[in-house]
């Protein structure tokens, strides 16, 4: 039997239950009979943290950061970017150099060099997977082989006796020194090409004018100590810095001269002998621990041949001036056919060079051709580093006999310490 309630206020029933009291809400106002319980409501979440831009935005706020109109979040996130976008960071360069163009108080002129200091603050924060010159590759990747090499060396491997060969004068020189010392001439001799970039030499402000033997003797003596392992770090340290500078720096950068002493040579070029020379040296290393080391892929062993078959025409004429080569027998104008010997490489690395004999200015021509030599690509490569004798070398040749000696001669006075 359903029951009835009276109200206290106006005296009248109200079906369904008690009367409601009038005021504020509670807990108990949510349960009606003959309904559910009402869900409480959730609390409030806490903002999501916002997703990094997309590709899409970052790229579309480049000419803001060109411009440097970025706000400091937007100029985070997008430097951050540059560092892992090779497209994007090469997109930034172009950007950076219009800018500078805008300013008509400044000179047009830009230096080759002013890319490699749009990034310095991305670089700072972590390497840049960034595209490395072709021309550079050789010496990124022979200063890596050698470095892997080197890592698990302890102090006596580090002491470890090493001789170093080169030709001078008619015959074969060497000069003992340690894998240490062997390191720190790699890096004293690296620093030409630091200096040639306007990076800091690491023989610091008193280092001796001249090439690379003065230098190298200056580092060997500057200490009454050996050097030890701690000159793996600054040599690493130095080569990467050279192979990042490069990347960032223009078209033209691969023109500029590095003073090697007595003679210079383009920066691209420059790169390709420390590439050599690294290589030549990690063999050295890994000859006296007892340990292998393979050649340099096929296409840098090329690179690295054709760079010394084209020094050989003015290695040819420095030794003629030397009293040390036979005369020239048809001098030529500059870009006439002049007689020839054509140089066959083969194996890795191989291909064929014709070679001017009388004049580096002449042109070589087939139809002057009048000897012929055929070389092993390694074993080239080891008679221009000094490490074996012109009268050592298995050479097929045809032809003049005397071109023939003078032009492996020359080969081989390209070695130096």
């Amino acid at each position: 039997m359903n029951g009835s309630a009276q109200s206290p206020d106006d005296g009248y029933e109200r079906p369904g239950g008690p009367a409601r009291i009038p005021g504020p809400r509670g807990a108990a106002d949510d349960l009606d009979p003959g309904h559910a319980p009402r869900p409480l409501p959730s609390p409030p979440s806490e903002p999501a943290s916002s997703p990094p831009p997309s590709h899409a935005v970052l790229k579309s706020l480049l000419g803001a950061w060109a411009l440097a109109a970025c706000s400091p979040e937007e100029t985070r996130a997008v430097e951050d970017h540059l560092t892992e976008c090779a497209p994007c960071a090469e997109e930034a360069l172009r950007l950076r150099d219009a800018v500078g163009l805008l300013h008509p108080e400044e000179s047009l002129d830009l230096k080759p060099l002013l890319r490699s200091r749009v990034l310095e603050d991305c670089l700072g924060k972590r390497p840049a997977r960034i595209p490395v010159p072709t021309w550079a590759s050789p010496y990124d990747t022979e200063t890596a082989r050698l470095d892997a090499l080197l890592q698990d060396f302890g102090d006596s491997e580090w002491h470890t006796p090493v001789r170093l060969k080169w030709f001078e004068e008619e015959r074969s020189r060497s000069q003992r020194t340690t894998v240490a010392g062997v390191i720190g001439h790699l890096m004293t001799v690296d620093g030409l090409i630091a200096t040639a970039l306007g990076l800091d030499d690491p023989l610091g402000a008193a280092a001796p004018p001249g090439g690379p033997t003065v230098r190298t003797e200056y580092f060997w003596g500057a200490s009454s100590y050996p050097t030890t392992r701690q000159v793996r770090e600054p040599w690493r340290e130095q080569g990467h810095t050279l192979v990042r500078t490069v990347s960032f720096a223009g078209r033209g950068v691969a023109e500029l001269a590095v003073d090697y002493g007595g003679f210079a040579l383009p920066l691209g070029d420059a790169f390709l002998e420390r590439a050599f020379e690294c290589w030549v040296h990690a063999w050295d290393i890994a000859d006296a621990v007892d340990y292998p080391y393979e050649p340099p892929s096929g296409p840098h062993l090329h690179g690295m041949i054709d760079l010394a078959a084209r020094l050989l025409p003015g290695a040819l004429a420095q030794r003629r001036r030397a009293g040390l080569a036979a005369p020239a027998q048809g001098l030529v104008a500059a870009g006439a056919p002049g007689r020839t010997l054509h140089l066959e490489i083969e194996g890795a690395g191989g291909g064929g060079w014709d070679i001017a004999l009388d004049s580096p200015g002449a042109k070589p021509s087939a139809e002057r051709t009048v000897a012929e030599i055929a070389l092993d690509g390694i074993e080239f490569c080891q008679l221009a580093a000094g490490h074996i004798s012109p009268e050592d070398a298995a050479v097929g040749q045809h032809g003049d006999r005397e071109a023939i000696r003078d032009v492996l001669f020359a080969a081989a006075s390209l070695s130096r310490l």
